[in-house]
């Protein structure tokens, strides 16, 4: 009798694994990654009898729970994030605008709420649908569209805002920062 559960939660590790720690790697610190996918799982092993047919949503808004739950995670992605963007690596003169550009989105985008982030993410990065995104939130699929649509005018309004842009910005705060940083 608990080998339907058991076998449907096997197909599931073995089909969404992968989907699920590339969900939490664009998320969390390198090192927590492992321990949030692990945890993950775990959680859907504990509740594999009420498992969904189509578990990635659900999988997905598991991780996002647990990532949720662990603020020192999400406090040591931040601060790397800071580190990332004060960083001027030398590139070389083709490159430096494509690399400008990337900053400039990479700092915009680490600007929004963390809740316009997500939407974002589950758009781009993790290439959802609507309904599926919104089952991760869990919000309905209109909410989630509307939340999509403002975050999209949120992130643009910042990249196009006449206003220092992002990398001179950085240019300048990378004067003030401590010798210690790399400076190559």
């Amino acid at each position: 009798m608990s080998a339907p559960p058991d076998d449907h939660f096997r197909q599931s590790y073995f089909e969404h694994y992968a989907a699920v720690l590339r969900f939490v790697r664009r998320r969390a610190h390198p090192l927590n990654v492992d321990d949030i996918v692990s945890e993950t799982f775990t959680v859907a092993w504990v509740k594999r009898r009420t498992l969904p047919a189509e578990p990635l949503p659900w999988l997905y808004k598991t991780a996002r729970n647990v990532m949720l739950n662990s603020a020192r995670a999400i406090d040591r992605q931040h601060a790397l994030e800071v580190r990332i963007a004060t960083f001027e690596p030398h590139s070389a003169p083709d490159e430096s605008a494509a690399l400008d550009r990337h900053l400039d989105v990479r700092a915009a985008f680490a600007t929004l709420s963390i809740a316009d982030q997500e939407v974002l993410a589950l758009d781009v990065w993790e290439d959802l649908d609507a309904r599926s995104a919104a089952a991760v939130i869990g919000c309905s699929r209109a909410t989630y569209s509307m939340r999509l649509t403002r975050a999209r005018r949120r992130l643009a309004a910042l990249l196009t805002e006449d206003h220092v842009p992002f990398a001179d910005a950085r240019r300048a705060a990378g004067a003030a920062l401590p010798q210690t940083l790399p400076t190559r």
